[in-house]
């Protein structure tokens, strides 16, 4: 019997990271979790930053066990949240902090890149919807704050390509996460140099863009030692968005998804971007997907909320039990998921409660209020971003695939598929790590196609339909 082929997927949060073995097994996809750890920004005298010497002992440690377990990967890979970065210098050496997306570094710099291209232009040129922590007001952040260190820098890579950098010593940019900069042309998918040039950032630090599924080297002697065992490192789409939507179990070319975590992402795959002013208008991104194509969603706060208020009032509480007691409750409150009251306050259970103050509205006290209030507020919020994709696509959609971790929240679910009239197909949860995964199986011949790489999905993983 021929020994199964083992691809590795190491998927990292914004709170937590995990490596997932996949392989084939009578046909079917198979995912074994070998290894999990916390992850978290830390407040470094005042500044949230990311400590990326920890993370990538947490890569080593889960890649160790692979060993321990005699299932060694063909390749790996990893995938992130996107705009974060690591500068280094001629030396490789880390310059100044990386620091998270949540930090308020980036207040105002939106202004100060408006002064150079206006935001409409810039929408024009990239295509990538406005959020103040985009690395392009990052990156302004580095030069108003910092210049020393951007004059420095002899690379600048993103969080995922940084850990592959250090995995197998190339340095690469990969497509997708490339694009949540706001620094990349839609039609060549390559960076817009000159963008680059007008805002004055450091054009040398900034490296060439490979697609998902490029093999880009073996292990370093030293990771090699470390770990016990080679094999290929191969770009995934590395911003876990794009490899969520790698895992959607359809073959249609037509289809509504939503990525649902951490954030909410809700859109559907294009070929070419939508970079219009009424595309600008509704707050639609194009993101780089699998295959050079265009991850074209909407932004939503999505379970960050959920996370934050139960993290506070009851952090053992398990998000079925939350879901369940939610769905019990009758308040009516509704708030705006999209507000940037909700992206980082200091205490989410005040900041709903004042929201509904401030609009008149029934004011939660209990955790399952503040759940149900929220659960409500995300499935309207899909409503009317599955009317605006319909309008700005000219296409009707029949259903809706929830994937990734909130696809597990039934009661979501539910709302969703009432609110929005059409039918939610929920699955897989692992979709991140799945997609992850796929890349890999296509580069190695597991699978010929990406269809062929869903059709398989949909036969293996249980999908939940609510409507």
């Amino acid at each position: 019997m021929e020994k199964a082929k083992y691809f590795l997927a190491i998927d990292i949060g914004a709170s937590s990271g995990r490596h997932i073995l996949g392989s084939i097994q009578d046909g079917k996809l198979v995912l074994e979790e070998v290894y999990r750890f916390w992850n978290g920004m830390d407040d470094i005298d005042g500044t949230l930053c990311w400590d990326v010497d920890r993370l990538f002992r947490e890569i080593i440690e889960g890649m160790k066990k692979c060993k321990e377990i005699d299932k060694i990967p063909v390749s790996v890979g990893i995938d992130t949240w996107g705009v974060d970065f690591v500068l280094l210098d001629e030396e490789d050496n880390i310059v100044g902090q990386t620091v998270g997306y949540r930090d308020h570094r980036t207040d105002n710099m939106d202004e100060e890149v408006y002064k150079i291209i206006s935001e409409d232009d810039l929408y024009a040129r990239t295509g990538i919807q406005k959020a103040i922590y985009n690395t392009i007001y990052q990156l302004m952040a580095v030069k108003k704050q910092h210049p020393e260190h951007m004059e420095k820098a002899a690379a600048m890579l993103m969080i995922p390509d940084y850990f592959h950098y250090r995995l197998c010593g190339n340095k690469v940019q990969e497509y997708s996460e490339a694009t949540t900069a706001q620094l990349v042309n839609p039609a060549t998918r390559d960076w817009d140099y000159e963008l680059i040039e007008m805002l004055g950032f450091n054009e040398k630090m900034f490296q060439k863009i490979y697609m998902p599924g490029t093999k880009i080297g073996s292990l370093t002697e030293k990771v090699k030692e470390m770990v016990g065992y080679d094999c290929q490192v191969v770009l995934p789409p590395t911003h876990d968005t794009a490899s969520a939507v790698m895992a959607i179990p359809s073959v249609d070319e037509d289809v509504c998804y939503i990525s649902s975590g951490t954030w909410s992402l809700m859109g559907v795959e294009r070929k070419d971007a939508d970079c219009s002013a009424k595309s600008k208008a509704a707050n639609f991104t194009n993101e780089g997907g699998y295959g050079g194509k265009i991850t074209y969603l909407a932004n939503i706060m999505g379970l960050w909320m959920i996370q934050s208020v139960r993290n506070k009032l009851a952090p053992e509480m398990s998000y079925g039990e939350l879901c369940d007691l939610a769905s019990k409750e009758t308040i009516e409150s509704i708030v705006n998921c999209q507000d940037d009251c909700f992206l980082s306050p200091d205490d989410m259970v005040a900041e709903i409660q004042s929201y509904c103050q401030r609009t008149s509205q029934a004011v939660p006290e209990t955790l399952p209020q503040l759940a149900c209030v929220v659960y409500n507020s995300l499935a309207k919020c899909y409503t009317e971003k599955l009317q605006e994709i319909e309008k700005l696509t000219g296409t009707g959609y029949d259903r809706i695939h929830i994937i990734g971790g909130g696809s597990n929240a039934v009661y979501l679910n539910e709302l969703t598929a009432k609110y929005t009239g059409v039918p939610v197909y929920a699955g897989p949860g692992e979709a991140t790590a799945l997609g992850n995964i796929l890349t890999q199986m296509i580069e190695e011949g597991i699978f010929d196609s990406l269809s062929k790489a869903r059709e398989c999905v949909a036969e293996t993983f249980e999908i939940n339909i609510y409507q």
